[in-house]
């Protein structure tokens, strides 16, 4: 009986979904109540379908890993709630650290995939300076390599109104771009799984 089950488990790759979380000042409060509150949604989906999910924010000088990938639920949402927001924007950072989780997660067999959650004001750069330029250009940069792996992922806006630019951003990366404001609940769910189920 054991035997049959380890061959089950050997068969299917399980999928680990790194949600990068705008924490910055831009982002602000009450849209990053409603990034928190789709990403809460879609995790409920998760841990229904028994993937693995990842925590990133991005806020201030840069990144921080919230939550390697887990089945948790409860302790997803706990690190989710306690995320405070504030400061800049470093996207480049937030990209940055969602690509070295995922490089882990593949390395230990799962199948990544990035959702990007920002109103896409970079104005931080990888070296943690004040340049809004560079941040752009940096971000730009990592959004290229997260697509060069093959990577499914999806780019939500959670500003007011469609970003300027954050579109472009989410074709450099390969991925759908989706304005959270013109989104309920339902539409989103949506989306993001049928984005983010690799081909």
């Amino acid at each position: 009986m054991s035997d049959i089950r380890l061959r089950q488990f050997e068969e299917t790759s399980d999928r680990a979904i790194i949600f990068v979380v705008d924490a910055s000042g831009s982002a602000a409060l009450a849209r990053l109540g409603e990034a928190k509150g789709a990403v809460e949604l879609l995790l409920g989906e998760a841990y229904a379908r028994r993937d693995h999910v990842a925590l990133v924010a991005f806020r201030g000088e840069g990144a921080e890993v919230l939550l390697p990938p887990t089945r948790s639920l409860v302790q997803t949402k706990r690190r989710l709630s306690q995320l405070p927001g504030g400061g800049g924007t470093p996207l480049a950072a937030g990209l940055k650290a969602a690509l070295e989780l995922a490089l882990l997660a593949q390395g230990k067999g799962m199948t990544p995939s990035v959702a990007l959650l920002t109103d896409g004001r970079a104005n931080v750069d990888l070296s943690g300076s004040a340049d809004r330029a560079q941040a752009g250009e940096d971000a730009t940069a990592m959004a290229r390599a997260i697509r060069a792996r093959g990577w499914p992922g999806i780019v939500i806006d959670t500003g007011l109104r469609p970003t300027r630019g954050l579109d472009a951003l989410a074709r450099e990366m390969g991925a759908p771009y989706l304005p959270l404001p013109r989104a309920d609940a339902r539409s989103l769910s949506a989306a993001v799984d049928a984005s983010l189920t690799p081909a």
